[in-house]
C-alpha cells in the first residue's frame, strides 16, 4: 500500500511545479554595439488560462536603478513612457510573437541610452499567484568601433595574371571579440560570390567556387600586418572578372556560449577586368538526312566551338533560302518572323539554346514549301560600360539543303456539328469526317484536340490510336465521365459526344488524321496527317433572374451606437442559388467605395481592406435570415469616421454540371446614408471677471471652475494664458493635458516662474493655479483655456469642445515707502585738531527686509562779492546697500571712520579736524528691497537735518569761546546795536528839537525830518572776526 501511496504524492508534487508560473529571459549580460538590431526574448511556462499571453517590458536604467521605465507592452498601446513612445509608435521598438507563450523584443537601431537592466513581464492570468511573474537581464551598450578599408581602384588584367588585394580591419572593443574576414565576388545583376574567408576561430575557407582553386594553391588569404590582411588570385581566369571586396564581422561570446556578430561592414571594391587569350572560333551547322516527307519532323543544330563560351556574348540567326527566318540574342530569348512566327504559336516549330555552344531549329511535321536552303550565323558581341552591346567577329557554315517530298494520296480531314450552341446541362455531338475512305489495314489515328474558351492553346482531349485502342489525355480526364467516343466500321470517321455541358467544355474542338505505314522491323512510320476545320461550341449559362432591393434610406446616430444595414434579395434564378454579398461603403472624398466585408457563397467570411485599415474586424456583426434572402450587417460601436454611404454587392452562385460553383449574376442594393455624430457640446467654463491686488512675495490663487461639462467620464485639459500690458499677444503659462501631464509654456519655461507655479485640484472640475512669490512682472489679465476629451469607440481620445473663463486681472505692487530719516537741525563746535561726530538716525523703514545705502555730504557757503550765493555740496562718504565704500577724496583720504551701530544707526566720525571743515553736514539715506527673485530694487530716499559744525582754533580763546556759545553770541554781538541805536536816536531827538525852535521847526529844504536811517552792520558769519559798528556817509543828516 505505500507503493500507490507515494506514487501519488510524487503525481501531486510534479502538478504543482508543472503548474506553477516560470518566466524566464535572454541570459545577460549582453553587450551590443550602438547602431545595431537586438532581440531579446522572453517565454512564460506553467501557466493557466489562454494560449497567448502578454508581455510587459520595462527597463532599470543605470541612472536610477531603483526607477521602473515602461517601454512597449503587447496588451496596453499607452504603456510606454513617454520616453519611448515615439520610438514605439514609429516602430524602431516592437514585440515579435514568436509563440503564444514567448515573444521577442525588437530595437532596430540600439541607441547609447538603451543600455541597462531589462525586464520581462507577463500580467497573471492564473487562479491565484505562483510562481515568478517576471524576469531581468542586464544590456550594455558599448560603441561600434569596427572599420573596413580597401583602397578602391579599378584594374584591367590578362588571362593567367595574379591578383593582390589588401584590406584593413580595426576594432578598439574593450570586451573580448574575435574578428571575421571574408572576400566576395560580385558581377552586374548577380549575387556576391564567396571567394575565401577566415572565420572567428580562425578556420581558412573557400568558397564553393573557389574551393579547387585554393587546393591548388590559386587563392591565398595570408595577414601581413597587425590589422591588414592580403587577398592573391594566381592564374586569373575571365569568370574572375567582377567586383572584389572585403567583408568583416566583430563576434562576441553570450553568456549562452553562442557567438554573436555585433556588426558587420564591407570596404569599398575594387573593380577587375580580365582579358581572355584566345577570340578564335567555329561554327558548323548538322541535321540527320537531306530527304523527307510532308509531315516528318527535321532539326537543324548548330554547333559553336570557342573557348570560354559562357564568360562570353553570342547572338545566333537562322536563315532559310538567304532570308532571315529567326534570331537568338544574349539572353536566348528567340525572334521569329513572318509564317514561322505563326507555326511557333501551334507548336508546329521550335527554335531554342540546348546548351552554351549548341543552338536547335526544329520542324516538327514538315511541309512541300520547307524544301530548300537552311543556314546559322553567329556573331560575337561585346558588352560595353553602358550595358549596351555591340557586334564584333561574325561566322556562318555552309548552307545545308533539305527536300521535302508530298504523300502519293490525298488526304482530307473536316470536323461538323449539329448543335454549335447549348445551355447548361445539355448535350451535344461532334463528326470528325475523314475521306478518302482508306482500307482496313490502312492504320489510321484520330486525335480529338481542345482549346478551352479563353486560352490559346490546344491539349490532346482524346485518340482513337493506329491500332484501334482509345487513349485519354492527361489534362482531361474528367471527361470520360460524360464523353462517349464511337468510331464507324465502314469508315474511319469518329463521333464524339459530350452530355450535361457546362462552361468547361466550351471552346474550339478540332480533329487531327495521321496515315501510317508499319516497317519490315516493326517500327512505325507516319507517311501524312492532316488537321481539320475548327468547330466552337458555345455553352450558355441560365438567364439570371436576380433582383435586389433599391430602396434608399438614411440614418443619423451619436457615436458608440450600432449601425443596422440591411440588404433585401427579392428575386432568384433558383431555390438552389447561392449568395455571395460584398458590403461596401463610400465617402465623399473617395471615388468608389471600400470593401468592408465579403460572404462567400460557402458562407466564409474574408475582411476587406477597409475594415482592416480601420480597425472594424471586432466590431462587425453579420447575420442571414432563415428564409435566405435577407442579410443583416451591423456595425457595433459606431464612430464618426464611419460616417458614409452604405450599399451591398450580391452575386449569384449555381452549381454547375461538373460541381463547381460558378457566379450566374451579380447586382447592387439601394445606399443608406448614415451620419454618426458627436455627443453635443455642454462644456462650461465659469466667465466671472476678477481683480486681485497683492504685494510682491505674496502668494496668488487663479481659479479655473468648469461648472457643467458632455461626460462626467470625459478628460480635461487646461492651459492658462496672460496677457500683460506692452505685450499685443497673450502667453502660455502652464498647461495641463488630458493625460494629467504638466507642461510649461515659455513664459515659464524661460524664467523663474516655473519654480514658483503650484497646481491643483481639490475637486472634480475645479483648477487652481498658485503664483507663489508674486513679482510685480507676473502682473497681466489671465484666464484659462479647458478642452474636453472624450474616448472614442477606438478607445482614442479626441477634442470635443473646448472654453475660456473670464479674465482674472492680477496686479502686484511693491510695498508702500514708509522710510523716515532724523531730520533735526543742530550745532556743534569742536576745537582744531580734534573728531566730530556725524550721526545719521534711520526712524522707520518699509520692510523688516531693508538695506540701506548712506551718504554724507558736507555744505558750504559760497560767497561772491560778500555775499552768499549758494551752497555747495561735498561728498564725505558713501556706503552702497552691498557695504562698498566708495573712493575718499585727497582732502578726507584717513580721516574718516564708519560705524554701524544698529540697523537703523550709522556714525562716520571725522578724525583731525581742520578750520576748513567748518560747515553744514547732513547725510542721505536711500532704501532698498529684494524683489522675489532676489534682484534689489531703490524704493525710497530720504535726507536728514543738518549739522552745523564750527571748527575752533587753538589762538583766539575769547573769540571761541565766544563763538561756540549761542547766548553769549547774541549778547555780544547782537543786543548792545539796538541799545545803541535807541540812545543815539534819542540824542538826535533832542538835538534836532533844540534847532527846530530855533528855525521855526523845518528841516532841511522846508521838508519835516520824519525818520532817521539805520546804521549798517557787518559781522563775520564765522565769528573769526568781532562785529564792527560802522556808520556810513548819509545815514545821518
Amino acid at each position: 500500500m505505500r507503493s500507490p501511496l507515494l506514487g501519488l504524492t510524487s503525481l501531486l508534487l510534479l502538478g504543482m511545479a508543472l503548474a506553477q508560473r516560470q518566466v524566464t529571459v535572454q541570459k545577460g549580460p549582453l553587450y551590443r554595439t550602438e547602431g545595431s538590431h537586438i532581440t531579446l526574448w522572453c517565454k512564460v511556462s506553467g501557466y493557466q488560462g489562454p494560449s497567448e499571453q502578454n508581455f510587459q517590458w520595462s527597463i532599470y536604467l543605470p541612472s536610477a536603478p531603483e526607477r521602473e521605465v515602461q517601454i512597449v507592452s503587447t496588451m496596453d498601446p499607452s504603456f510606454p513612457y513617454a520616453i519611448y513612445t515615439q520610438r514605439v509608435r514609429n516602430r524602431e521598438i516592437y514585440v515579435e510573437r514568436a509563440q503564444g507563450d514567448s515573444v521577442l523584443l525588437h530595437i532596430t537601431e540600439l541607441q547609447d541610452r538603451d543600455a541597462g537592466e531589462y525586464e520581462c513581464h507577463t500580467p497573471n492570468t492564473d487562479e491565484r499567484y505562483f510562481g515568478s511573474y517576471s524576469a531581468k537581464m542586464d544590456l550594455v551598450v558599448i560603441p561600434d568601433s569596427l572599420r573596413v578599408t580597401s583602397l578602391p581602384q579599378t584594374l584591367n588584367k590578362v588571362e593567367r595574371d595574379s591578383l593582390e588585394l589588401k584590406c584593413e580591419v580595426f576594432k578598439s572593443t574593450a570586451q573580448h571579440s574575435h574578428l571575421s574576414i571574408s572576400w566576395y565576388r560580385q558581377k552586374a545583376g548577380e549575387p556576391p560570390v564567396e571567394v575565401i574567408s577566415l572565420s572567428r576561430d580562425f578556420v581558412l575557407r573557400a568558397g564553393s567556387t573557389y574551393s579547387q582553386r585554393q587546393a591548388t594553391g590559386d587563392i591565398r588569404l595570408d595577414k601581413v600586418g597587425e590589422t591588414t590582411s592580403k587577398l592573391t588570385v594566381y592564374n586569373l581566369q575571365p569568370s574572375d572578372q567582377g567586383e572584389f571586396y572585403c567583408e568583416a564581422a566583430e563576434w562576441i561570446q553570450d553568456p549562452d556560449e553562442s557567438w554573436y556578430a555585433m556588426t558587420r561592414k564591407r570596404s569599398e571594391g575594387t573593380i577587375v577586368h580580365v582579358q581572355a587569350t584566345d577570340k578564335e572560333f567555329s561554327v558548323r551547322l548538322e541535321t540527320e538526312k537531306r530527304t523527307y516527307t510532308v509531315g516528318e519532323p527535321v532539326e537543324f543544330r548548330c554547333i559553336l566551338e570557342a573557348q570560354n563560351v559562357p564568360e562570353r556574348y553570342f547572338s545566333i540567326s537562322w536563315a532559310f533560302n538567304s532570308s532571315l527566318i529567326a534570331s537568338l540574342g544574349p539572353n536566348a530569348v528567340p525572334v521569329l518572323n513572318n509564317d514561322f512566327a505563326q507555326r511557333e504559336a501551334l507548336g508546329q516549330l521550335k527554335v531554342a539554346k540546348e546548351s552554351d555552344n549548341v543552338f536547335v531549329l526544329k520542324i516538327y511535321r514538315l511541309r512541300l514549301e520547307d524544301s530548300g536552303k537552311y543556314n546559322c550565323r553567329v556573331t560575337e558581341r561585346e558588352k560595353t560600360v553602358t550595358g549596351d552591346f555591340i557586334d564584333k567577329e561574325s561566322k556562318r557554315p555552309k548552307n545545308t539543303p533539305i527536300l521535302v517530298l508530298p504523300l502519293k494520296a490525298g488526304f482530307a480531314v473536316t470536323a461538323i456539328s449539329r448543335t454549335p450552341g447549348v445551355t447548361y446541362n445539355e448535350s451535344f455531338d461532334l463528326q470528325c469526317i475523314i475521306k478518302p475512305h482508306y482500307p482496313s489495314w490502312v492504320p489510321v489515328s484520330v486525335t480529338w484536340r481542345f482549346q478551352p474558351a479563353g486560352s490559346t492553346e490546344f491539349h490532346d482531349l482524346v485518340t482513337f490510336t493506329r491500332d484501334g485502342g482509345v487513349q485519354w489525355g492527361e489534362r482531361y480526364m474528367g471527361f470520360r465521365t460524360r464523353t462517349a467516343i464511337e468510331k464507324a466500321e465502314s469508315s474511319n470517321n469518329v463521333r464524339l459526344s459530350i452530355s450535361r455541358a457546362s462552361d468547361t467544355e466550351a471552346g474550339k474542338y478540332q480533329c487531327v488524321a495521321e496515315l501510317w505505314r508499319k516497317n519490315y522491323n516493326s517500327s512505325w512510320t507516319r507517311l501524312a496527317d492532316r488537321i481539320s476545320n475548327l468547330l466552337e461550341i458555345r455553352v450558355l449559362r441560365p438567364v439570371t433572374k436576380l433582383q435586389v432591393s433599391k430602396s434608399k434610406r438614411s440614418i443619423t446616430l451619436v457615436e458608440n451606437r450600432p449601425i443596422p444595414l440591411n440588404c433585401s434579395v427579392k428575386s432568384q434564378t433558383s431555390p438552389d442559388s447561392h449568395f455571395a454579398v460584398l458590403w461596401y461603403v463610400h465617402k465623399p472624398s473617395d471615388a468608389d467605395g471600400k470593401l468592408i466585408l465579403k460572404t462567400t457563397h460557402s458562407s466564409a467570411f474574408e475582411y476587406g481592406t477597409y475594415a482592416e485599415e480601420e480597425g472594424l474586424r471586432g466590431r462587425l456583426q453579420f447575420e442571414r435570415s432563415s428564409s435566405g434572402g435577407l442579410f443583416s450587417l451591423t456595425v457595433q460601436r459606431a464612430e464618426v469616421s464611419d460616417s458614409g454611404s452604405y450599399y451591398c454587392h450580391v452575386e449569384e452562385w449555381l452549381l454547375s454540371p461538373n460541381h463547381a460553383w460558378y457566379k450566374l449574376a451579380e447586382e447592387v442594393s439601394g445606399r443608406t446614408e448614415v451620419t454618426i455624430k458627436q455627443p453635443d457640446n455642454h462644456l462650461q467654463v465659469n466667465q466671472t471677471q476678477k481683480n486681485l491686488t497683492i504685494l510682491e512675495n505674496q502668494w496668488v490663487t487663479l481659479e479655473c471652475l468648469v461648472t457643467n461639462r458632455t461626460s462626467f467620464s470625459s478628460q480635461l485639459s487646461v492651459e492658462w494664458f496672460v496677457w500683460k500690458s506692452g505685450h499685443p499677444e497673450k502667453e502660455t503659462v502652464a498647461r495641463l493635458n488630458h493625460q494629467a501631464t504638466l507642461q510649461y509654456g515659455d513664459l515659464a519655461a524661460l524664467s523663474d516662474l516655473k519654480n514658483r507655479l503650484h497646481l491643483e485640484s481639490p475637486s472634480p472640475g475645479l483648477y487652481l493655479l498658485t503664483i507663489q512669490n508674486a513679482t510685480v512682472r507676473d502682473s497681466g489679465a489671465y484666464d484659462c483655456r479647458v478642452e474636453e476629451w472624450l474616448l472614442d469607440p477606438s478607445d482614442r481620445w479626441y477634442k470635443r469642445a473646448e472654453d475660456l473663463s473670464g479674465l482674472t486681472t492680477v496686479t502686484v505692487k511693491q510695498p508702500d515707502p514708509t522710510l523716515q530719516v532724523d531730520a533735526t537741525n543742530s550745532n556743534l563746535t569742536v576745537v582744531e585738531k580734534e573728531s566730530f561726530l556725524l550721526d545719521c538716525s534711520v526712524l522707520s523703514r518699509s520692510s523688516q527686509e531693508s538695506v540701506f545705502a548712506v551718504t554724507w555730504y558736507n555744505l558750504k557757503a559760497k560767497e561772491r562779492g560778500g555775499r552768499v550765493e549758494e551752497e555747495e555740496q561735498e561728498a564725505l562718504l558713501s556706503v552702497g546697500l552691498d557695504a562698498v565704500f566708495s573712493q575718499e577724496t585727497s582732502r578726507w583720504e584717513g580721516r574718516l571712520r564708519f560705524q554701524r551701530l544698529s540697523a537703523m544707526l550709522f556714525r562716520l566720525t571725522v578724525l583731525q579736524a581742520g578750520t576748513a571743515d567748518a560747515g553744514n553736514y547732513s547725510c542721505h539715506v536711500e532704501e532698498w528691497l529684494p524683489d522675489p527673485s532676489g534682484v534689489w530694487y531703490k524704493l525710497a530716499e530720504e535726507e536728514s537735518g543738518t549739522i552745523a559744525v564750527h571748527v575752533q582754533g587753538t589762538g583766539s580763546t575769547l573769540q571761541s569761546i565766544i563763538c561756540s556759545n549761542d547766548a553769549l553770541f547774541y549778547f555780544v554781538f547782537f543786543y548792545p546795536f539796538p541799545i545803541f541805536g535807541i540812545l543815539i536816536i534819542t540824542i538826535l531827538l533832542v538835538r534836532f528839537k533844540s534847532r527846530n525852535s530855533s528855525k521855526n521847526s523845518e528841516g532841511k529844504n522846508g521838508v519835516p525830518l520824519l525818520w532817521i536811517k539805520e546804521p549798517h552792520l557787518n559781522y563775520s558769519p564765522t565769528c573769526l572776526e568781532p562785529p564792527v559798528l560802522s556808520i556810513h556817509p548819509g545815514t545821518i543828516d
